[in-house]
């Protein structure tokens, strides 16, 4: 049984039916929401093609970083930077899927969950369900943080915007452009044109508050204006997020219960990347499944990424360093390719101790020992 068919739900389960030992399963989708419009977009990069590469909306060789005085294009190969539409995966996933009589979806919001002996009990839109194990995708609520423990918001609305004249190139997406006010935040702007007409535009931030939603339209309109000279254009499609940037340590498993997506720790603390993430631990999952015949037999990433997420959430989250600041100085000093890797918890030991000296020393080591101190007394 699944609570919820988001991203990590239809990711695992995309994965299950094409195992012939797994697709026979009797499995149930519990989800509030019906997952029938476009409410979110999934970027990632990855070497080669993946499960899902024939719903790729778009995708980009050349990625640019911009901040004040500082402009550059990234060498991402052997990458390729892709855009997936919610609205498209959600129809792949359940056309596919509803090809299996034995896969059920039910729209209902899950009241309680409860682990009864050997089964977990799920109530739902006056229903009680049971299976022996449930994969639960429902977002954590922020817990009561311990001193090492730092909670941040990655929060963003995008304008899908078409012009009526030929603006960008749609070989060519920013990945992040700083040159907006930092006042709020560690603030950033994202361009990922599809075609020459047409562009998702989206606002970003890493603070601890949200905004007025008027605050966000304007700071897009905003930027078109001033450094995209774009004044003219149809807003076709608007999208709003919000996503834990955290390195809350959440329970990977809870007796029969085990937690996907970001319940599951797969959201990157520091920078709210996702999409990856999801789909290794979705591999692992079925290996577990095949080899032992459950899926809780999962290997950890080396916790040296948490241990850098968390210095770098507590630098921002006491106003350290400006963000902008540390993401220009990353991307600056090191090839686009190896900060991709890095932020996919990809590198090596040897290849973290060239990238990490490039960042500002002092600061870092400091916000470290900070960190280990605390930690040490939680």
């Amino acid at each position: 049984m699944f609570t919820g068919s988001g991203l990590a739900a239809l990711s695992l389960l995309m994965r299950m039916v094409q195992q012939p030992a797994l697709s026979g399963k009797k499995v149930l989708l519990l989800d509030a929401d019906a997952k029938n419009r476009n409410d979110r977009t999934w970027c990632f990069w990855e070497k080669e093609a993946g499960l899902f590469e024939n719903i790729v909306h778009h995708q980009w060789n050349t990625l640019y970083v911009h901040a004040q005085g500082f402009s550059k294009k990234l060498d991402i190969a052997p990458y390729r930077y892709k855009l997936i539409r919610g609205i498209d995966f959600y129809r792949h996933c359940f056309e596919y899927l509803d090809q299996f009589p034995n896969i059920h979806r039910v729209q209902a919001t899950v009241d309680s969950i409860e682990q009864e002996g050997n089964e977990v009990q799920v109530q739902a839109g006056g229903e009680v369900y049971v299976a022996p194990i449930l994969f639960n995708s429902i977002p954590p609520k922020q817990p009561q943080l311990k001193p090492h423990e730092y909670w941040l918001l990655q929060h963003f609305k995008g304008w899908t915007i078409e012009t009526e004249t030929d603006c960008f190139n749609p070989a060519e997406a920013t990945m992040m452009d700083f040159r907006v006010g930092q006042e709020q935040g560690t603030t950033f702007v994202y361009v990922l044109p599809v075609s020459r007409r047409r562009a998702l535009v989206e606002y970003t931030l890493f603070s601890g508050k949200l905004l007025p939603q008027e605050a966000y339209d304007a700071a897009l309109k905003d930027y078109l204006h001033r450094f995209l000279s774009i004044d003219r254009y149809t807003i076709t499609e608007e999208e709003f997020g919000i996503i834990p940037m955290t390195n809350v340590s959440f329970p990977q498993r809870s007796g029969n219960i085990l937690n996907l997506g970001t319940a599951g720790g797969n959201t990157k603390g520091s920078s709210g990347y996702t999409f990856r993430a999801v789909q290794k631990k979705s591999d692992r999952i079925v290996a577990s499944l095949l080899q032992h015949g459950h899926p809780f037999d999962l290997n950890k990433e080396s916790p040296r990424f948490h241990f850098y997420d968390s210095v770098l959430l507590q630098i921002l989250s006491e106003g350290k360093l400006l963000g902008a600041d540390i993401f220009r100085q990353l991307f600056q000093k090191n090839k686009g390719s190896r900060v991709l890797q890095f932020l996919d918890n990809e590198t090596s030991l040897a290849q973290e101790v060239q990238l990490l000296p490039t960042l500002p020393i002092v600061p870092f080591t400091a916000a470290a020992a900070k960190y280990l101190y605390l930690k040490g007394f939680k």
